[in-house]
């Protein structure tokens, strides 16, 4: 199988952390966006989104990050997608909620605009509002992260144990660092980033946003 990603992707981090974990082997293939190889032939043959990640398993291509990781799981018949009914209805729904609100505000409405050029507003006034706005409903999501997801003593997002729920929502947490949040308002949720950053792969996996992220320190931002 072949994995077309890029470290700095957001979306791309989950699915390597979680091959990584796994040690399901994959032939990464590097698309450079910095250079726009994703946004012309051949890669746009293979993806018309014009986005990363996308996987390769002989002739069957599939994109979207959520979708890969569940593929993947199923492949290896892994314990971190589970078959029973309504624990797999659970970790659909969690990686749903941050595809349609966490990661909607979080990432796009308060990260992206701060640390991307092509994602900043094209004047002060839009882009202040927009991070007023992205900050605002950023905290109201990781809030029912913190409290009504995690506080229930859940070490994990579905409970005790590690699903690709988490794999796939910690890429869209871990940001919240990159603009300089500490997520100290979230106890619960600082507490499960600990644990998913004590995984083996975790340093490799992340060492190119992390690079990128230093870099940013001296950059005013908002944070959550």
């Amino acid at each position: 199988m072949k994995l077309h990603y890029h470290p700095i992707s957001t979306t791309s981090r989950p699915v390597m952390l979680f091959a990584a974990e796994s040690g399901i082997p994959l032939d990464m293939q590097v698309v450079d966006i910095f250079t726009g190889e994703h946004m012309k032939p051949p890669y746009t043959g293979l993806n018309p989104n014009k986005l990363i990640p996308t996987l390769e398993d002989g002739d069957f291509v599939l994109t979207e990050n959520s979708a890969i990781l569940k593929y993947l799981a199923d492949k290896i018949d892994s314990p971190a997608y589970p078959k029973d009914l309504q624990k797999r209805a659970r970790v659909n729904e969690r990686m749903d909620w941050v595809n349609t609100q966490l990661c909607i505000d979080l990432v796009y409405g308060l990260v992206y605009p701060q640390i991307f050029d092509t994602h900043k507003r094209r004047s002060d006034e839009a882009q202040a509002a927009t991070l007023e706005r992205g900050r605002e409903r950023a905290q109201g999501w990781l809030k029912v992260l913190d409290e009504n997801v995690l506080g229930k003593g859940n070490k994990y997002l579905c409970g005790d144990d590690i699903t690709i729920a988490d794999y796939h929502a910690v890429s869209y947490v871990a940001l919240a660092e990159v603009i300089g949040s500490d997520l100290a308002a979230f106890p619960n949720v600082k507490a499960w980033l600990g644990r998913m950053k004590a995984l083996k792969s975790w340093a490799k996996v992340y060492e190119v946003i992390d690079g990128y992220a230093a870099s940013l320190k001296s950059k005013q931002m908002v944070g959550v």
